[in-house]
């Protein structure tokens, strides 16, 4: 956690275990209180240690993002915009709808953080067959591309909180060759050099 908390330039929050069958970690932020990353056993018992690290350097990035503070004042506008009689209704349904849609790319810049840590593209997907499963997410992009497709997509997505794991996938893939990742890799690579000085 504090490897990647100093990768990220973040103070690293509290690390809390929790006993469950479920797979699952996430992050909790509270005005004025150290923030912590609560992680559930069954987890840790799949995950080797780059893959942790990759999971705990996602959680540490919805800290860097603010996440928690977004998702609140969104949530207080949408419950605003319901108590408007009239169109309060309808408003408050494009706002969640809106919503949804900003959790889930909350959810890719995330994923980016873990990429910045884990440096292994097909770490951060963590699928058994990486390569087939980026092949299907580059399937899944193209044939979203035809009105029919970009609706099906929509109806699929609109009421996820997070990206399909396909499409997670292909935008890991594809950042992970873009310049603008590698150029954030030489940057740290140069802050560790400063830094060991």
């Amino acid at each position: 956690m504090v490897e990647a908390a100093s990768i990220l330039n973040i103070d690293a929050p509290d690390l809390y275990l929790r006993q469950s069958p479920v797979p699952n970690a996430y992050t909790l932020a509270i005005s004025g209180k150290k923030p912590f990353v609560v992680v559930h056993t069954s987890l840790v018992e799949l995950l080797s240690r780059k893959e942790w690290q990759a999971v705990l350097a996602h959680e540490l990035g919805h800290l860097k993002c603010d996440h928690g503070l977004w998702l609140t004042y969104a949530n207080i506008l949408t419950l605003g915009a319901y108590s408007i009689p009239g169109l309060g209704g309808l408003i408050a349904q494009q706002l969640e709808e809106q919503l949804f849609r900003w959790l889930r790319a909350a959810e890719l810049t995330c994923d980016r953080a873990a990429l910045l840590v884990a440096r292994d593209p097909k770490l951060v997907a963590d699928q058994l067959n990486v390569d087939a499963f980026f092949e299907q997410a580059r399937s899944y992009e193209k044939a979203s591309s035809s009105p029919v497709g970009w609706y099906i997509r929509n109806a699929q997505t609109s009421q996820l909180s997070h990206p399909l794991p396909v499409l997670r996938a292909r935008e890991i893939d594809e950042w992970s060759k873009s310049p603008e990742y590698q150029s954030l890799l030489k940057r740290l690579k140069w802050v560790n050099s400063v830094q060991n000085v």
